[in-house]
């Protein structure tokens, strides 16, 4: 995306942001009719106020981003004022009020996207003039890993399958030079991914494993995300209310694809692999049953008490591929349990972490990017809960307490250094419009992994 910004030299509208506690100062600034203008208007700042003045020969536009006090109580202040402005290149006169902050940035350009590939949509075109103090190859690769994520979450199922999971990053690993190879059908028997294969072969789209390598030096860091293409719930068939947004059971693979995006363009010294297993579970008369015991790749055993607890299993494939390859970093993010939602609701993306000096940047890295996350324990003494009498591991812990933690060390069995492992549970959804956070499928997480992998790995 080189035309982000507006092309230097643009004839643009200058733009004044101001907090409340600046405003007086910034419309002293102006011409008496401008002044004037804004008084009229009531302008003073407050939170998501947009005015353009054309008291004089050029207009001039006043974005107002509230104080601290109202910008604590959501993100990306500058986008619910720019939302607001007409089509336009526009220039940030005193971005002083933003301190530097890319994210703010990033909000005003995410805030325009529009999902358009089965209906005609005008999007907005606000451009923007880029600062001097902006990075604009690094906004550049957030938006479009944004983008690229929300574009693969919206796609309904019967045109995002499997297969269409595995074009995706095949497309992106030929964007970036890197190798691609998949695994598909009874071959993932073969090579010993049964657990892949038992989730996925109900379904008319054979399950596959998508594998992404990209860099030769650097650390290892290796990115598994759950690829459950639709969940009907398995024989444990799942309401049609809760069937409803279901397309978006994807929405981890959608978001390690928007950070390996990230980190191909801005060309982190990282060794990255990308693992994918890809399916959907489905109904049919050889999906997997409730008490059905599987084997799993690394030698474990699971009892299957539900089999709408189906990512898990996906996931523990992947994990235990790659432990094999002893990276230095591990993470998995996935949509997988409700009870995530419960505890943060749906707009914090929990995490676990084998690591403090992990979880130190990712509270940092989430401030960064206004890409908010919240760590939860991996408990060990929930660890009885996930062990039943017939198998190593239960799917689906009898009781429904601390789901998402059971979940966690569930996933945490098949990684061979905890310590270097983090887990995400997300929800990769917004379920109405926000400033920067159009509704429908988005990044949850992706963002503050990628400002704190730098700092973790010290690169």
């Amino acid at each position: 995306m080189a035309d982000l910004f507006a092309p230097t030299g643009a004839e643009a509208i200058k733009t004044y942001i101001c907090t409340k506690e600046i405003a007086n100062a910034v419309l002293t600034q102006l011409s008496d009719a401008q002044q004037k203008a804004a008084q009229f208007h009531g302008f003073d700042g407050g939170l998501g106020q947009a005015l353009v003045v054309h008291a004089a020969e050029q207009p001039i536009a006043l974005l107002g981003i509230g104080n601290d006090s109202a910008r604590k109580r959501g993100r990306f202040a500058l986008a619910a004022a720019a939302a607001k402005l007409p089509d336009g290149i526009y220039e940030l006169c005193n971005d002083d009020a933003l301190q530097g902050n890319s994210a703010e940035l990033v909000g005003w350009f995410i805030d325009q996207y529009r999902f358009d590939r089965y209906k005609t949509i005008t999007r907005p075109t606000r451009q923007l003039v880029k600062p001097d103090w902006a990075d604009a190859d690094k906004i550049a690769a957030m938006v479009e890993a944004e983008i690229l994520c929300r574009d693969l979450i919206n796609t309904p199922a019967a045109d995002m399958g499997p297969a269409e999971l595995a074009d995706a990053v095949r497309e992106l690993a030929a964007q970036h030079k890197a190798d691609f190879s998949v695994i598909v059908g009874d071959e993932l028997l073969a090579q010993n991914f049964p657990m892949i294969h038992a989730v996925g072969r109900a379904a008319e789209q054979e399950p596959r494993l998508i594998d992404l390598k990209w860099g030769s030096a650097g650390p290892k860091v290796t990115l598994v995300g759950k690829g459950v293409c639709f969940d009907t719930g398995g024989l444990d068939l799942k309401p049609a209310a809760s069937m409803a947004l279901m397309k978006k059971d994807m929405g981890g693979s959608a978001n390690v694809i928007a950070l390996a995006h990230m980190i191909m363009r801005m060309k982190l010294p990282v060794q990255l692999r990308v693992l994918i297993p890809a399916v959907e579970n489905a109904v049919s008369g050889n999906a997997f049953r409730p008490k059905d015991i599987l084997n799993s790749r690394k030698g474990l055993s699971v009892e299957i008490n539900n089999t709408d607890a189906e990512g898990r299993l996906v996931l523990a494939d992947a994990l235990a591929l790659a432990s094999e390859d002893n990276p230095d970093f591990i993470l998995s993010m996935a949509t997988l349990t409700g009870a995530a939602r419960v505890a943060v609701g749906p707009d914090i993306a929990p995490f676990f972490s084998g690591s403090a000096a992990l979880s130190s940047a990712l509270l940092s890295g989430c401030l960064d990017a206004q890409d908010p996350v919240w760590e939860l324990p991996f408990w060990d003494p929930y660890e009885v809960m996930i062990e039943p009498d017939i198998a190593d591991l239960d799917n689906a812990p009898a009781g429904g307490l601390g789901g998402a933690i059971t979940a966690a060390l569930f996933l945490r069995r098949f990684v061979n250094d905890p310590e270097k492992y983090a887990h995400f549970d997300i929800f990769a959804w917004s379920a109405q419009n926000a400033p920067g956070r159009p509704k429908g499928g988005n990044s949850t997480g992706a963002r503050a992994v990628f400002e704190a992998l730098p700092k973790f790995l010290k690169l």
